[in-house]
């Protein structure tokens, strides 16, 4: 027989060196010696014998003929037009395997899709890129695609093909720089890669930059997984959801690294001894996690990045796989039913997003075609010094789509109610922790990163425009002004920004001994300057309990007692104050040592009465919170507070007045931060009546010294510090005192 394809196309394919993989391989019209028919083409590697079945007609079987050692097989058949067809092929082993042949098929991507991408508007192109479970035509199989636009060649590895990257080569679509290969017959589970060749001849081996699941690591390849198979139950949560204005609700976040929460200890079942210390999986943290935050009042969730990444010790924040639940703790159906149970059980569900940098993991983004394809070419423009990870290229559409479909991707599939968009300040500015030399200007001559500016306004329009109710949070720790501010006003659009000023200012007061105080008395009122500048959260974050800085009950000065009444007087402060709130898991029993994510909590210290007291302080301060609509119903407005007094430095004590919308709702707050118990110590109020002490944080049910005003005092119409009436009062040491007005009784 006359050997059809060149020789020459023939090697390329055998070589794994060919553009075009189509064009050879499949069924192709063609006319040899004047007769018209089709050719069939293989490389089938691992064949000794092949043959041709009609799909239609099993009964019609033609043998393909071995045209190259290697494995190149090639049919001719005469009069006929293109039909449907497998393989029957027997194996070297002298198996036997039936499958479709992946080049007989035309392409899924279509122009449409391609463009769309291409132009960074393409917000569901996660459902076209990475792998799918497909059905063609009765045929099933996995649709693989990924964007290269400068390799040379790519193919998918996997078990199925022995990670032989000759077997299954891709097409490239057109100038789209998207590859694609529908693949017959594999099935969920299966891992896989990216083999790419550069245009310098170079083999990269790449996971999916839109696997839906990886492997455990140390293990870095993707796997096949169909993310449509979970029945939601949170229909309720969702729909209310929509219609939530969280400005002018109370968020009370408890924030939380699932690998150390809780870990398993050693137990015995059924004779044999399980593994300690191992991660709970999704599945059984939810119940453990919700039923504590609901017992202890918190209104959300903020779990540090769930996102695939390698490293334990990174805690997430160096991202490896942006569309995969890290496969820790599961599947991806875990992680949907532990989301699914938080919202059954009115938790919301915030997650730390991280689009400011990405890791330099070989198998990740980084070169991932050859070029700089994620990242910039540059090093001033692409690259963190500080942390060795590189910097997206916020200018580049395609890149751009990846972050933005990322983000709506988790709130559609995974129903998450808010991000929390990591070291914002290092997107916003060129020159973030860099020397002279280290960092390129903008078109104008400015720091400012014109490119990151633009992408995080369009990402939160377009992603509180597709999902209303959605919470957007910004950890930017400069003085940028306008981030929670709409973009129609020039602001980035964040629904929060977390106040890393205020957070600073007051640990820095309250690690000080009690006695050098009243010189930082500035710290303690210096925030409400510019408290409604932005739509702010108040934070002690995780940050600021590692890395030698000490836990939060560990920076407190003093004796045992007054570290805990330091650490009440702390919690209540940031309770008290305009602003949402956020705490660090931990800090609510008084956890002695700093957070280590490589063990859990030590959640042994409730067996003492102090640590079991705070966590019942802040229990009662949750509730408290939820129940008063003065404490967070005017939260962004001047309305919504007013000093009382802010000049007593020579003592350490301020106070002032929450609002609610209610013009007669409102609460006092009272703070000794000082020692010395101070009596007969009077404030103005502004009502004639019963003001009623709800909250005393020096109370013996907190292992305080039970100083207090015996449940309330009555206002005397004594003018003063400008208020027509004023309470006189007893102040605990070192305590936060509430006290709330019975205006109709």
């Amino acid at each position: 027989m006359e050997i059809i394809a060149e020789q020459r196309e023939i090697e390329k394919i055998i070589h794994a060196d060919h553009h075009d993989p189509f064009s050879i391989l499949g069924i192709h019209p063609v006319q040899v010696d004047g007769e018209r028919g089709v050719s069939i083409r293989a490389f089938l590697p691992e064949a000794v014998e092949a043959s041709v079945v009609d799909s239609q007609d099993p009964n019609n079987v033609h043998p393909l003929s071995l045209i190259h050692p290697d494995g190149f097989f090639e049919l001719f058949i005469q009069n006929r037009e293109i039909f449907s067809y497998y393989f029957i092929i027997k194996t070297r082993d002298g198996n036997l395997l039936k499958f479709h042949d992946p080049y007989s098929f035309l392409p899924i991507i279509g122009d449409i899709d391609r463009h769309l991408f291409n132009e960074g508007n393409h917000f569901l192109i996660y459902e076209k890129l990475g792998a799918h479970l497909i059905d063609v035509n009765g045929i099933k199989g996995v649709h693989f695609a990924v964007w290269a636009p400068n390799a040379k060649r790519v193919s998918i590895i996997g078990d199925f093909n022995k990670w032989d990257g000759r077997r299954h080569p891709m097409r490239i679509l057109g100038s789209s720089g998207i590859w694609e290969l529908f693949i017959p017959g594999i099935r969920e589970g299966e891992i896989y890669k990216f083999e790419i060749k550069t245009q310098a001849n170079h083999l990269l081996v790449k996971a999916d930059p839109y696997a839906f699941y990886s492997e455990v690591r140390p293990k870095s390849a993707s796997i096949v997984w169909d993310i449509n198979k979970y029945k939601w139950n949170d229909g309720e949560w969702m729909s209310r959801r929509e219609n939530t204005n969280h400005l002018n609700m109370p968020v009370a976040i408890y924030e939380v690294h699932l690998g150390s929460w809780a870990r398993h200890v050693l137990s015995k079942v059924e004779g044999k001894v399980e593994e300690g210390n191992r991660f709970l999986t999704y599945k059984e943290i939810a119940p453990l996690l919700v039923d504590y935050v609901n017992d202890m009042g918190y209104t959300h969730i903020e779990l540090m990045p769930v996102m695939e990444h390698p490293f334990d010790a990174s805690w997430g924040y160096q991202v490896t796989g942006y569309f995969a639940p890290t496969s820790r703790f599961g599947t991806p159906e875990d992680f949907m039913y532990f989301v699914d149970y938080c919202h059954q059980n009115n938790v919301g569900v915030l997650v730390d997003w991280v689009p400011a940098h990405f890791p330099r993991d070989g198998h990740s983004l980084i070169r991932f075609d050859g070029t700089a394809l994620y990242e910039h070419e540059d090093p001033r423009k692409g690259e963190h010094p500080d942390w060795g990870t590189l910097i997206f290229n916020y200018g580049r559409h395609e890149v751009r789509n990846f972050l933005i479909s990322n983000v709506l991707f988790w709130c559609r599939k995974y129903h998450l109610d808010g991000i929390r968009v990591d070291a914002v300040a290092s997107m916003l500015y060129l020159d973030y922790s860099k020397r002279h030399g280290e960092w390129v200007p903008n078109i104008y001559g400015g720091r400012e990163n014109l490119e990151a500016i633009d992408f995080l306004k369009r990402l939160n329009e377009i992603v509180h425009g597709r999902f209303p109710g959605i919470i957007t949070m910004a950890e930017e720790s400069t003085a940028w002004g306008g981030v929670s501010s709409p973009t129609y006003l020039g602001g980035l659009g964040f629904t929060f920004k977390w106040n890393m000023g205020w957070m600073h200012d007051i640990l820095d007061f309250m690690t000080k001994d009690p006695i050098f105080r009243k010189y930082h008395h500035n710290n303690l009122t210096f925030a409400m300057l510019y408290a409604f500048h932005e739509n702010f959260i108040l934070v002690l974050s995780h940050d600021e309990v590692v890395h030698g800085k000490a836990s939060l009950l560990g920076k407190m000065p003093g004796d045992i007692w007054q570290k805990f009444a330091n650490l009440r007087l702390l919690l209540s402060y940031m309770y008290s104050q305009p602003g949402k709130k956020l705490l660090f898991m931990g800090g609510d029993i008084g956890q002695w040592n700093e957070w280590n994510h490589n063990q859990s909590l030590d959640w042994h210290l409730l067996q003492y009465e102090s640590h079991a007291k705070l966590q019942r302080f802040v229990k009662d301060l949750n509730h408290l919170y939820k129940s008063e609509a003065a404490m967070w119903e005017i939260d962004f407005e001047y309305a919504g507070f007013e000093w009382i007094d802010f000049h007593d430095w020579e003592r350490s004590i301020v106070s002032f007045i929450r609002r609610g919308k209610d013009p007669d709702n409102h609460l006092v707050f009272v703070f000794n931060f000082t020692p010395a118990p101070r009596f007969n110590y009077r404030i103005g109020v502004p009502s004639h009546c019963l003001y009623k002490e709800i909250l005393n944080s020096d109370a013996s049910i907190y292992c305080g010294s039970n100083l207090g005003n015996e449940g309330g005092r009555w206002a005397d119409q004594i003018p003063w510090q400008w208020k027509p009436c004023s309470l006189e009062i007893t102040l605990p040491p070192l305590s936060s005192l509430v006290f709330k007005p019975e205006i109709n009784i």
